[in-house]
């Protein structure tokens, strides 16, 4: 992720001002500061469009508050308040349901003096906000009923305003310049606002109305209702971001057809995916919102499903979340992987580009769709400054392969293999040592381009900072899977000779490797070599990730997992970035002591790898326990780094992103790992190696598991210290073998 550490990702936002001086800041519902970390908010997602919104279902305005609707890194609504009788409504509940489709809020009224000057009591009058993403474009329904035994006359206000901001000043950047705020436009039931940019490109918001508001203006629109003993009344809006062309349906009808349309859709993706149930209810709950929250962050692209990375901050492509996340979920739905691969493929750099930090062969690191990355002010328009990004794709191509057995499509990727491979060799490793370091080519790119990208996060024993070029453990792990699944595919599509070359080179590094990284007196892999190829002798989860490979010898393996296990590391919530005891440790730093669920899931699957799956086992069910203590039962982005305490939960990040892709993918990608769970495509099996179940699940059913055209589902069920497998459906030649 791009670095929160750094002044243009600050954290606190403080550089955060208000676009417009016309407006007030209270108008849209908070007094004075309010850290967008200390409120509770729920987010919408589909395609380019996600939304942030306060408890009530309102966007809140003013400083330090990051609540809108966003549209390809831009604010399309900044404002949006709900008043009754000229006051806020009472939250009652609110929630985004399972399928995460819908917001659904409860809210009453306070004791109101209404207009004709009686009084209403409390609780009387009921309204249901419901509201959905669809399409570029957001859907609300405002139901009010009146619970009273007289009629009562009602007024309703919606407020609304939108800034264009681009996503990186709802950040906390500031601007020298701005464009242009146009004249807005109403039309009938429709206010248009609009936003002329520098980059000469307008944008604009349409808000329609239904029924006809009393009185509608640039800023409101205001209604005014007799509602019987008993009755409701409904008020739909309908937000569209850019349009290309009105909507054929007005809001009330467009609401219920975008809605069986947004439910269809995730049906009809989710299904490809294999179906989880075990024997623990709130297992349950977490993992179908694991699946719930991968299926919403996938966007269609014309080359197939694409996991945006996350929501706010992270909600485009990036490379190395996707080419993860694909990784986490391939035995869960290989279409992820290869929509991750052919976009990727298609967007691989083809020359160079300082500015962007591309070269020949380079794979994705971001994409930004805003203003200031179309002008420039970020570098982040077409961004490459990841240094695993292109070993990683490689790595994701061979385990595809071996998951599905597709040739077809690794035919069709060869080119853009080899020419990773290339990168790796002409532009990763500079120096000839054989170890691939990075270096960014711009000032205003990212300084550290693993996936610790913030700017302390690679450091000596003393806590100096590191000076690159920087070559990363885990990346040398990468580069030599990368190495043999180029030397695998190569084979089978009868590229011997480049086979051998890459497999002949996987080796050598193998041996340079374990000569230049291994440290006797850590117990360990260090986590760097500088610039003056000196170890950065400090303990890292990143020592982890070599284990997804045969990189180290067993008995280093060994050596690895006690380090990782021991109480420094490992925090009783997951595996920590950094231990205690190192020179910039601190539990509530993004990189530097916090734990993250991803990171985790991949150790675990490198112990697992190893035959380590007790200890994957550990992991499993501290992140699983984590989940139950979450929001939603969804495991952020990362949490503090603190030691587990009796009682209570994990203590949260302040700013993690939630939904996360690759947060997401974990509890499926733990449970694969310990059950020991792959695929043979040639076979057409599916194998169990010395599967185990994690303590909270006595039993548990994987529906749908598919491979070479064919599908499997089984029942696993704890039988004392072992587990025993029956296949419960299978179709007519798919087979199940359990090695032990």
């Amino acid at each position: 992720m791009a670095d929160q550490n750094e002044g243009s990702f600050s954290r606190s936002n403080e550089n955060n001002k208000e676009v417009s001086e016309s407006v007030d800041a209270n108008v849209f519902g908070l007094e004075g500061n309010a850290i967008l970390s200390n409120r509770r908010l729920h987010v919408l997602k589909h395609g380019d469009l996600f939304g942030v919104f306060d408890q009530t279902g309102d966007i809140l305005w003013g400083q330090d508050i990051a609540d809108g609707l966003y549209y390809r890194d831009t604010r399309y609504l900044s404002g949006l308040t709900f008043r009754l009788n000229d006051q806020r409504p009472v939250l009652l509940s609110s929630v985004v349901r399972e399928n995460n489709i819908m917001l659904s809020v409860n809210l009453t009224n306070e004791n109101l003096q209404l207009r004709d000057g009686t009084r209403l009591a409390h609780d009387l009058l009921h309204v249901l906000r419901s509201r959905f993403l669809w399409n570029g474009s957001c859907f609300e329904r405002l139901e009010i009923r009146n619970f009273d035994v007289k009629p009562h006359e009602v007024h309703c206000e919606l407020r609304f305003f939108a800034d264009f901001a681009d996503l990186f000043e709802a950040r906390g950047m500031t601007r020298t310049r701005r464009g242009e705020t146009l004249a807005p436009q109403i039309e009938g039931e429709t206010v248009i606002l609009s936003y002329e940019g520098l980059d000469d490109r307008v944008r604009k918001t349409h808000l329609r109305f239904c029924p006809q508001p009393s009185t509608l203006s640039a800023d409101r629109a205001t209604y005014s209702f007799c509602i019987k003993p008993g009755e409701k009344i409904l008020i739909h809006l309908e937000i569209q971001c850019d349009p290309k062309e009105k909507d054929i349906w007005p809001p009330d009808r467009a609401f219920l057809v975008r809605a069986v349309q947004a439910r269809r859709a995730l049906r009809a993706s989710s299904s490809r995916a294999t179906a989880i149930a075990t024997s623990n209810a709130a297992f349950n709950e977490a993992i179908r919102r694991c699946i719930c929250d991968i299926y919403m962050l996938l966007t269609e692209k014309k080359t197939g499903p694409y996991p945006y990375a996350g929501i706010p901050w992270y909600s485009t492509v990036f490379g190395r979340d996707a080419l993860i996340t694909a990784f986490l979920t391939l035995w869960l739905d290989p279409l992820i992987a290869k929509g991750v691969l052919q976009y990727l493929a298609v967007n691989q750099a083809e020359k160079e580009n300082p500015a962007a930090d591309a070269e020949p062969g380079k794979i994705l690191h971001e994409v930004r769709l805003g203003e200031m990355a179309e002008l420039g002010e970020v570098p982040f328009r077409c961004y490459y400054g990841s240094i695993d990004s292109t070993p990683l794709f490689v790595m994701l191509a061979g385990e595809y392969l071996d998951r599905t057995g597709d040739v077809g499509l690794l035919s069709h990727l060869w080119p853009h293999v080899t020419r990773a491979i290339d990168w790796i060799e002409r532009f990763g490793d500079r120096d000839g040592d054989g170890f691939v370091e990075y270096s960014r080519r711009t000032k205003d790119g990212l300084a550290n381009q693993g996936w610790k990208d913030s700017h302390d996060s690679i450091f000596h024993a003393d806590g100096t900072l590191a000076v690159g070029p920087i070559a990363l453990c885990e990346v040398q792990a990468y580069v030599y899977a990368a190495r043999r699944a180029a030397a695998n595919i190569g084979r089978r599509l009868g590229q011997t000779a480049y086979a051998t070359n890459q497999d002949e080179k996987a080796t050598a590094l193998r041996v340079a490797f374990n000569v230049k990284f291994w440290n006797e007196e850590l117990g360990t892999y260090v986590l760097a070599l500088d610039g003056k190829k000196q170890q950065c002798v400090v303990r890292s989860s990143n020592a982890g990730h070599i284990l997804l490979t045969d990189i180290a010898p067993q008995d280093r393996v060994a050596a690895v997992v006690r380090t990782l296990m021991n109480r420094d590391s490992f925090s009783g919530w997951g595996i920590r970035t950094i231990p205690v005891g190192e020179a910039r440790y601190n539990p509530m730093a993004y990189h530097n002591g916090s734990v993250w669920p991803h990171d985790n899931a991949l150790i675990a699957m490198g112990f697992a790898r190893h035959g380590y799956r007790k200890e994957a086992a550990r992991i499993f069910e501290a992140l699983s326990d984590a989940a139950l203590y979450s929001d939603l039962r969804r495991l952020p982005e990362l949490f503090c780094g603190f030691t587990r305490s009796q009682a209570e939960g994990p203590v949260r990040y302040p700013v993690a992103c939630s939904p996360q892709a690759w947060a997401a993918a974990t509890l499926p990608a733990l449970l694969q790992a310990v059950l020991g769970l792959r695929y043979d495509p040639g076979n057409v099996a599916v194998q169990f190696v010395r599967p185990t179940l994690p303590a909270m699940v006595d039993s548990l059913m994987l529906f749908n598991m598919a491979v070479g055209g064919e599908s499997l589902t089984v029942r696993i069920v704890r039988v004392g210290r072992e587990v025993a497998i029956n296949v419960v459906e299978r179709s007519c030649s798919i087979t199940m073998q359990i090695i032990n």
